[in-house]
């Protein structure tokens, strides 16, 4: 037994099973690494468990599958009515006043590592771990102890952006077992050990709800209220279903066909984006073309801030993402002495930033937290 491996061989790991390919190579790594594994699997969306759209059951089964592969104990724990109140509830809650959600943040900060956390740790858990792509470091400042989260080493897959809600007391507990390796080396480890769930496809869709119409979901929670669409020059040219089941720089599903005099010189209808919601008036406009100055923003202020140090950082130069998969994007921390909110003003235009997405920011390949943009 080698020294990493006798060293964690005391330490008990509750790693949360999904079904997927990410979590069950997770909890063998962990086992390689000596630790003493127990898998859960959550189970947090009951409305429609027997849907086409919900595949709960069948994430159960590759889960029990793989922890029966990997020789390691599984509970099913139920936190449904954790997730409606706590996540889904705000989620409409935000859809309703005209902003567009994130509901992962939300779900890993009071799901994953808030019921799930306190679950495992009355199970006498050590750690938790996921299959995020996300590091954590432990630093000594000023002789104080402090944990970082630091990107995914693979740049395709980093998951920083949906933890960076995360505190210091949670970061504590947290093993991410993928931080330092890559989405093709992982669907390897489980090629080659045999997993059954091996070449699942990835999850996506709203978080433990998984994909479905949407449109068509949110009318069962939310009222529609019909409007018009207008371009910038007040034209009516549609009509919406309401203004909750658009988002900021949305291009498909918006109904509209060619518009006299917008066509392009080859006769072509151009493409139309949304670009802004007139809630007082129950407006939506939208604009002709990707780079219309009204898609376009150099400054943005958040709002229910979360820092993953506990305290805000220095005003000055940091990297941003304003939506998962973006580069960061310099940018200055403006000095503000309210530290409920943030201001950032950009080197260049960011393209339609979303009110109700997440700002966050970066220093470097270390997540330094972010708030809600408003």
């Amino acid at each position: 037994m080698n020294q990493e491996v006798s060293a964690h061989s005391a330490k008990h790991v509750v790693i949360g099973l999904s079904g997927g390919v990410d979590s069950s190579v997770s909890a063998w790594l962990l086992k390689q690494q000596g630790y003493k594994v127990t898998g859960l699997f959550m189970k947090n969306w009951e409305d429609d468990d027997d849907s086409e759209y919900c595949s709960s059951r069948q994430d159960w089964l590759d889960a029990a599958s793989v922890a029966d592969l990997l020789g390691i104990d599984i509970e099913a724990v139920n936190f449904a009515a954790e997730y409606k109140e706590r996540v889904f509830a705000e989620f409409l809650r935000e859809y309703a006043a005209g902003r567009t959600p994130n509901p992962d943040v939300l779900c890993n900060a009071e799901i994953k590592f808030k019921a799930f956390l306190d679950h495992a740790m009355h199970l006498g858990a050590d750690y938790i771990a996921t299959g995020h792509y996300a590091r954590v470091r432990q630093v000594h400042i000023n002789d104080r102890t402090e944990y970082q989260l630091l990107k995914g080493l693979d740049a395709n897959k980093d998951q920083s952006y949906f933890l960076h809600r995360l505190n210091q007391a949670q970061l504590s507990k947290a093993l991410f077992p993928l931080g330092e390796i890559t989405k093709p080396e992982v669907r390897q480890i489980a090629q080659d050990l045999g997993l059954p769930n091996a070449a699942k496809k990835d999850s996506t869709g709203i978080c433990f709800i998984g994909e479905r119409p949407f449109r068509e979901f949110l009318n069962r929670y939310l009222p529609t209220h019909e409007g018009p669409i207008l371009t910038d020059e007040g034209q009516e040219i549609g009509r919406h279903h309401g203004l909750a089941f658009y988002t900021l720089g949305q291009r498909k599903g918006l109904g509209i066909g060619g518009v006299k005099g917008y066509q392009s010189d080859s006769g072509e209808a151009p493409a139309w984006y949304v670009a802004r919601k007139d809630l007082a008036n129950n407006i939506l406009y939208v604009v002709n073309g990707h780079d219309h100055p009204w898609l376009l923003q150099s400054d943005l202020q958040a709002a229910d801030v979360s820092w993953i140090a506990g305290y805000a950082p220095q005003a000055g130069a940091y990297g941003a993402k304003t939506r998962y998969r973006q580069a960061d994007a310099p940018c200055q921390l403006l000095d503000k002495s309210d530290q409920q909110t943030f201001s950032l003003h950009f080197q260049q235009p960011q393209w339609a930033v979303t009110p109700g997405q997440s700002a966050v920011l970066y220093q470097d390949d270390i997540c330094l937290g972010g708030g809600i943009i408003i």
